[in-house]
């Protein structure tokens, strides 16, 4: 399926969050994550988000075309993202931590794809007349 824009950055955005609350001191302070998010300045929020990009939407723009109803999200498969996680990992690091690294991926996936808002139905957009 083809994403939007800010359905990539939706899905990026919600990985990250998970990422940050993952944290030991967010966990510690018993924090809402979306507060923690919104105290970090936009130069943090840019190194999380820099850093899962390279890991996330390669992952995202590979996946199989699937047909999206309007009101529901995109799903797939842990075989179908673990599919496309592996052809896009790369080599070297022995087994084990490829095989780690390839199930850490697909979580990390499966959490931006349901961080995706639903698809909007687009004969129920209203044009303005003056566009």
């Amino acid at each position: 399926m083809r994403f939007t824009e800010h359905e990539l950055t939706a899905a990026l955005t919600g990985a990250a969050k998970q990422v940050v609350a993952a944290d030991r001191k967010v966990r510690k302070r018993g924090v809402d994550i979306d507060t923690v998010w919104d105290e970090m300045d936009r130069y943090q929020r840019f190194q999380v988000l820099d850093a899962l990009g390279n890991q996330i939407l390669p992952v995202l723009v590979a996946l199989p075309d699937v047909d999206v109803e309007p009101g529901t999200r995109p799903t797939y498969t842990d075989a179908q993202v673990s599919e496309v996680v592996e052809s896009l990992a790369a080599d070297g690091g022995g087994r084990l931590r490829r095989a780690v690294t390839i199930k850490a991926r697909t979580a990390l996936v499966q959490v931006a794809l349901a961080s995706v808002p639903p698809r909007l139905d687009p004969d129920a957009l209203v044009v303005p007349d003056s566009l």
